[in-house]
C-alpha cells in the first residue's frame, strides 16, 4: 500500500497529526481569484444539505456553471446574486477551511489523473503539514465567494470569524496569514475597513465609532490611537502574486473577451473562455483588479483598438486608437452594450456595469489608503521571467474593427511585460508598505503556491527551516511603492 500511495495520490492519509509536534504560530491561507471550490444549494432543501459542486468541476462544467452560477449585481445591496432563484451560493467550510482551497475538482479522476492545474494550495498544505502544524490548531483556510466584491460584509466578516477562530484555537497565539493573488486585496480591505471599538469608556467607544463610519464614507484615516482587529490577530502577514496596482492586460481583456482559467489538455473538460465572460461582467471582485490609473507606471496600461475610419464617401482610413485607464471604461460600454445570454428561454442584458465600476473606483480609493498597523510584519513573494499580459489591441492594420461590439468576438494580441504571465512584477511589487522583504521568484502565477522556493522563503520567515537558494531577495523595511 505505501508503493500505491506514491503513485496515486488519493489514497492513503495527509492526517492533521503529521509531522513533529513542535508549536507552532497559527496559519491561516487565503485564496483569490477563482482559487475557492463554490457549492450551489437548494433554498427549499437545506436541511438534507443537498449541494452540488458548481466550481471547479471537470465534468459537465460548462452546463452546471451556466444553470447554477451565472448572476447579476444587485446594486441596492452590492452583492451579485445568482440568477437561479432556487438556490444559493455556498462555500465548503470542511476540513477548517482547507477543504475548499485545496484540490479545486476533488474528484477520484482528478485526484487519479493527478492534474495538477486544479491542485490550488495542496502541495503548500502538505509542507506545512509536514513542518509541525496541525489542522484546526495551527492550520487553517479562507475560501470565499470571489464574485463578490473583495469589501463585501460577508467576505469581511467571514475572515474575521477565521482569524478568531485560528487565535483561539491556538491559545491566543497570533496569526500567520498567507494569501495568493486577489486574496490579498481582500486582506488589505479587511485590514482598513476593521478598526478595534473596544475602549475603556463609552466616550471613548463612540468617538472611535464615529471614526469608523467616516472611513466607510471614503475618508479613510483611522486614527493611529485605535489599534485594529489586523493587528490583535496578525502576526505576519506573507502576500504572493497580488495584483496590487491592477492586472492590466488580463482584466482589460477578461471583462472584453472572457477568461481561461486553463490552458492545454486540460481546458477541453473546463468551464469556456464565452461561459466565464457572462460571469466576470457582472463581478465587481474583477472590477476591482482593473488597472489603478492613480498609479505610477512605468509605462500607461492601454487598451488598442485598430479601427476603420470614414474620410469620405468613397474613401476610409486606418487608426490605432488608444485608451489608458480613465478611458477604458468608454470602451467597456460601447462593446459591451449589445452583449446579453438566453437563460431558461429568457434574454438576459449584460452591458457593461456602471455602478460595478463607481463600486469599483471606492475600493480602489480603500486600497491606495491602506496602511500597514504597528507590529505586523509583511513579506511579499511576486513572480518574474514570464510574458505577462501588459496593453491589448483589437483588430489589425489590415482587419480593422467597424464597430466596437465586434472586439467581443475576437482574440487579442497582447504587448507582454516581466511577470508571472498574470499579474505584472510591477504591480505585485507595489504594496505600498515597509516590507521586511520582497522576493522575486520565476515561476507562473499559479504555480508559485507549489514551488520549492516560495516554501523555502516561506519556512524561513515562519522560522521553520533555513534561508532558501535561488531567489532573488530585497531586504526593504524603508522602503515603500506606488
Amino acid at each position: 500500500m505505501a508503493g500505491l500511495c506514491g503513485f496515486c495520490p488519493c489514497f492513503g492519509s495527509r492526517g492533521s497529526d503529521s509531522g513533529d509536534s513542535a508549536d507552532r504560530d497559527p496559519v491561516l491561507l487565503v485564496s483569490g481569484m477563482g482559487g475557492s471550490i463554490l457549492h450551489s444549494r437548494c433554498k427549499k432543501m437545506k436541511f438534507f444539505n443537498l449541494e452540488t459542486r458548481v466550481w471547479v468541476r471537470i465534468f459537465l462544467a460548462d452546463l452546471e456553471f451556466k444553470r447554477k452560477l451565472w448572476s447579476l449585481y444587485n446594486p441596492s445591496t452590492g452583492y451579485t446574486e445568482v440568477l437561479d432563484d432556487s438556490s444559493e451560493i455556498v462555500i465548503p467550510d470542511d476540513d477548517h477551511g482547507l477543504y475548499a482551497i485545496d484540490i479545486l475538482d476533488p474528484s477520484l479522476f482528478v485526484k487519479m489523473c493527478r492534474l495538477t492545474e486544479l491542485y490550488h494550495f495542496h502541495d503548500m498544505i502538505d509542507m506545512l503539514i509536514e513542518r509541525g502544524y496541525k489542522k484546526g490548531t495551527t492550520l487553517f483556510g479562507y475560501g470565499y465567494d470571489f464574485r463578490q466584491s473583495n469589501r463585501i460584509d460577508k467576505l469581511m466578516d467571514g475572515l474575521k470569524l477565521k482569524l478568531e477562530t485560528a487565535y483561539e484555537a491556538a491559545g491566543g497565539r497570533q496569526v500567520n496569514l498567507i494569501s495568493h493573488s486577489m486574496g490579498g486585496i481582500l486582506v488589505m480591505c479587511f485590514m482598513t475597513l476593521y478598526p478595534d471599538v473596544r475602549t475603556s469608556s463609552l466616550g471613548d467607544y463612540l468617538d472611535h465609532l464615529s471614526v469608523f463610519y467616516r472611513s466607510l464614507n471614503h475618508s479613510y484615516n483611522l486614527s493611529a490611537e485605535i489599534s485594529s482587529v489586523f493587528s490583535k490577530y496578525v502576526n505576519k502577514w506573507i502576500c504572493i502574486a497580488c495584483p496590487f496596482q491592477g492586472a492590466p492586460g488580463c482584466i482589460n481583456d477578461a471583462l472584453l473577451t472572457g477568461l481561461q482559467f486553463i490552458e492545454g489538455f486540460e481546458s477541453y473538460f473546463f468551464v469556456g473562455r464565452w461561459t466565464m465572460h457572462q460571469l466576470v461582467i457582472e463581478c465587481p471582485s474583477i472590477y476591482e483588479m482593473l488597472p489603478n490609473p492613480g498609479f505610477g507606471w512605468k509605462e500607461i496600461p492601454k487598451i488598442q483598438v485598430w479601427r476603420k475610419v470614414s474620410a469620405d464617401e468613397d474613401e476610409s482610413l486606418v487608426k490605432l486608437e488608444s485608451y489608458g485607464p480613465l478611458e477604458s471604461p468608454t470602451v467597456f460600454e460601447e462593446a459591451l452594450r449589445h452583449n446579453e445570454l438566453e437563460y431558461n428561454g429568457k434574454t438576459v442584458a449584460l452591458p457593461f456595469n456602471c455602478a460595478i465600476l463607481k463600486w469599483a473606483a471606492g475600493t480602489r480609493e480603500l486600497v491606495n489608503k491602506a496602511k500597514l498597523p504597528d507590529g505586523v510584519k509583511f513579506y511579499n513573494i511576486y513572480g518574474t521571467s514570464f510574458d505577462t499580459p501588459f496593453d491589448v489591441c483589437y483588430g489589425s492594420e489590415t482587419s480593422p474593427i467597424d464597430d466596437l461590439s465586434e472586439i467581443c468576438h475576437t482574440l487579442p494580441e497582447y504587448s507582454y511585460v516581466d511577470g508571472d504571465a498574470t499579474v505584472p512584477a510591477e504591480s505585485a511589487q507595489a504594496d505600498g508598505f515597509n516590507a521586511v522583504e520582497r522576493v522575486g521568484v520565476p515561476a507562473r502565477h499559479r504555480e508559485l503556491l507549489c514551488d520549492k522556493t516560495v516554501f523555502g522563503c516561506i519556512q524561513k520567515w515562519l522560522g521553520v527551516s533555513s534561508i532558501p537558494k535561488n531567489s532573488k531577495t530585497y531586504k526593504v523595511m524603508d522602503a515603500a511603492f506606488g
